[in-house]
């Protein structure tokens, strides 16, 4: 099967869309919004606002982790620079057909076990665990906006008139 024009479309498509959830760097970068959270309250409240706020960003990281981790070891990384294309392609080309992802999967968790790159991607998910958790604490949500109706707590953002029998403030 020759990919044709459409596919290839789909493909800048999706990509488009998948980027312009990135946030800019400079802004998750942004050494002055980092800050001690006051209460316990505080700091989940920023967690999750933040985790869903660069969600694609802590992404890119989690991925440039694992390629680190496995920069040492040439044939998993070659291994899953070639899955991880296989995947992109699957994924983004199709045109709204159903994707088989079970013998893709089952071959992906074949390949990581069997070059035992499994190991490189525990430690980056504990490393990323670490990042997203301090990151996420410790930056400021204030100047974040636009997308507080993204976050858990976005009603309570917004300032919505509570349900009945629900607290409010005196």
């Amino acid at each position: 099967m020759l990919p044709s024009a459409e596919m290839f479309a789909n493909i800048k498509e999706a990509s488009q869309t998948v980027i312009s959830t990135r946030r800019p760097w400079r802004v998750f970068l942004d050494l002055f919004a980092l800050t001690l959270p006051s209460s316990i309250s505080e700091a989940t409240t920023r967690l999750a606002h933040n985790v869903t706020y660069f969600l694609c960003n802590y992404a890119l990281i989690l991925l440039l982790i694992f390629l680190l981790t496995l920069f040492r070891h040439p044939l998993p990384l070659l291994i899953f620079l070639v899955l991880s294309a296989i995947w992109y392609l699957l994924y983004f080309s199709r045109d709204d057909l159903p994707l088989a992802i079970l013998p893709l999967a089952f071959f992906t968790v074949v390949a990581l076990f069997v070059t035992s790159a499994w190991l490189n991607l525990l430690l980056a998910l504990l490393i990323e665990a670490v990042v997203v958790f301090l990151h996420g604490v410790l930056r400021s949500t204030e100047d974040l906006v636009g997308d507080d109706q993204d976050s858990p707590y976005g009603h309570m953002l917004l300032g919505d008139t509570p349900a009945s029998g629900a607290y409010v403030p005196v």
